[in-house]
């Protein structure tokens, strides 16, 4: 990595001390009388002077170090949305993601009533070695009770993970057991996957779907693709949908396995970083394996990358909605304390020569999070004539007209489904009582569903027993009034989401994608193209303007304000288009 004294940083530099200069200037015009004031030099070095005059003059102590903390991340927002300050204490936990492991005790887990519950145990972690099973509630911490309002995700996450080989004495209650266990169990090390499915969807066609690119992204996708081989595939629905993005590399290698020879992956430029390009080298094993590449608003980065690669260079065809639109990249700049910048350097393109960046306004961080709320408002969720492309048009290696505007617009427009969608379900879902019901369920039947050994051996187990209607006298136990009308509206919505949380706990991410895509319309649409063997982009019809009001409506009962489309983490939004676990792993 760079350090901080990389000649790029003069003029951010000089930037910064030019502002704090004129905060002194005004300071001591306003504010200070007598013969102390000393000139400060028009330099970098201003803002040295201004910490070393308020440590020394300021009328109360004050902590310069915080102080420096504090003012970080202030300073970048003034820059673009994406330049970042990490302090040194969250660096390790924000490249977790990045690395493809972290060291832990290996189990998923919730909070619920104020008590850690394990979801599940990760097979061959150290958990499943000492017997820790699913349903556990973890009750104390080496030899401290751990209850009550001081349990939270992030401080459970503390007290669980640590250095490899050390321990950590869990105290457990299990259901069905009055005495309290003791588990002892020594961490090691516990595979964070960004691949999460990987199946068949029908006798010829694969599926995977990539969370996010980490170190290992490329290794899993490779292994991936072993795999479907093995199982007879002869195509492939590539999922990016919700996918953040992280690394770039991945995607790089990734496209160049479906490129021949000599095509333009991306390139970036910057005011001071010279256009450097990354062009395939011919080896991609999968160069002429029909390719269906879906993404959505969550698709952001690097997962921007390969989908453009892919579109501009008429490798596959692209369904979904348009991405989110980051195309600034961030440089890691590390602090000699372990603190780090990450800086933007410069901008991706396309081969085409599109940016894959949305506008922005520097320190308007508001609008530029609101901006996928602002979507829905203008009816882009719904109708591909709603979409905003700021007028430009590129061409496609074949020719074939594309837009620029910020994000990848798809060839093929998938609006959002929101049939059956009621306020009853927006208000169960936004509570969490969903997953919730489907953490107690497990509980309850634990023994029935261990016997379940397929999703379909899952879902036949829950079809004989009505699981809304069990909801909903659920959600009357926790002050969520029942409406039946709404109830059968909503019934569809209810099953899909309750099944899949349920899939999920019983069979891990893979099982339950495979069940959600059963009724997902992007995966149908991508099923189609392939099978009428559409390579290539078709000319699809967009919904009617009358039906983009009324589902632009009824989205708006799932995300009522800009607030309730928000982030729980950069770049994700919790408006949900499937099921997503409400649980974290340690």
């Amino acid at each position: 990595m760079n350090k901080i004294n990389s000649p790029r940083f003069v003029p951010l530099v000089v930037a910064i001390g030019i502002v704090f200069g004129i905060l002194i200037g005004s300071f001591y015009a306003n504010h200070y009388s007598g013969n102390r004031l000393n000139i400060i030099n028009t330099s970098s070095n201003k803002i040295n002077d201004l910490l070393h005059i308020i440590d020394a003059q300021y009328v109360d102590k004050v902590n310069i170090s915080d102080l420096v903390e504090k003012a970080m991340p202030q300073i970048l927002r003034e820059l673009d949305p994406h330049s970042t300050y990490t302090t040194a204490k969250d660096v390790e936990a924000s490249m977790e993601g990045l690395k493809g492991s972290f060291s832990g005790i290996g189990v998923q887990f919730t909070i619920y009533d104020d008590t850690v519950r394990v979801i599940r145990v990760l097979p061959g972690g150290p958990s499943e070695d000492v017997g820790l099973m699913a349903g556990d509630r973890i009750v104390a911490v080496d030899g401290k009770a751990y209850t009550g309002k001081v349990v939270t995700d992030t401080t459970t996450m503390k007290l669980l993970k640590g250095p490899a080989e050390s321990s950590v004495r869990l105290g457990v209650v299990r259901p069905g057991t009055k005495k309290q266990l003791s588990f002892t169990i020594v961490r090691g090390d516990v595979p964070v996957k960004s691949i999460d499915a990987v199946y068949m969807l029908d006798k010829t066609t694969g599926y995977i779907r990539i969370t996010n690119f980490s170190e290992t992204t490329y290794s899993e996708f490779l292994a991936a693709l072993a795999r479907l081989n093995h199982d007879g595939f002869r195509s492939l629905v590539l999922d990016l949908r919700g996918n953040l993005g992280g690394y770039m590399a991945p995607s790089v290698q990734i496209a160049n396995e479906f490129l021949p020879k000599g095509r333009l992956i991306l390139y970036t430029e910057g005011h001071r970083s010279p256009r450097k390009e990354y062009m395939s080298d011919g080896r991609g094993t999968y160069q002429s394996l029909p390719l269906v590449v879906l993404i959505d608003e969550g698709t952001a980065s690097s997962s921007e990358i390969l989908a453009g690669a892919i579109q501009d260079n008429d490798r596959g065809t692209v369904v979904g909605r348009r991405s989110f639109g980051k195309g600034l990249v961030q440089e890691p700049i590390e602090f000699s304390d372990g603190s780090m910048l990450r800086l933007t350097i410069a901008r991706y393109y396309t081969p085409s020569g599109r940016c894959l960046q949305k506008p922005y306004v520097p320190g308007d961080e508001d609008a530029y999070e609101n901006d996928l709320f602002e979507r829905a408002v203008h009816g882009e969720y719904f109708s591909r004539d709603s979409i905003r492309t700021g007028g430009k048009a590129y061409k496609t290696v074949g020719g074939r007209t594309v837009y620029g505007g910020g994000g990848i617009i798809p060839d093929i427009f998938i609006p959002r489904d929101t049939l059956g969608m009621t306020s009853y379900f927006k208000e169960a879902y936004l509570r969490g009582l969903l997953y919730l019901f489907a953490c107690d369920f497990v509980d309850d039947h634990r023994s029935d569903l261990r016997k379940c050994v397929t999703v379909d051996d899952v879902v036949a187990y829950l079809d004989r027993r009505d699981v809304p209607q069990a909801f909903a006298a659920y959600g009357e136990g926790h002050g969520l009034k029942r409406r039946n009308l709404m109830l059968r509206t909503s019934h569809d919505l209810f099953v899909n989401y309750i099944y899949g949380y349920i899939i999920d706990q019983l069979l891990g991410e893979a099982a339950s994608a495979e069940y959600i895509n059963r009724t997902d319309l992007a995966v149908e649409q991508a099923l189609n193209v392939i099978r009428e063997r559409r390579t290539f982009p078709a000319q699809e019809k967009s919904v009617p303007k009358q039906q983009a009001q009324v589902v632009g409506a009824a989205l708006r009962l799932m995300c009522p304000s800009p607030v309730i489309y928000s982030w729980i983490s950069p770049f994700r939004p919790v408006c949900p288009s499937f099921p997503r676990s409400h649980s974290a792993v340690s």
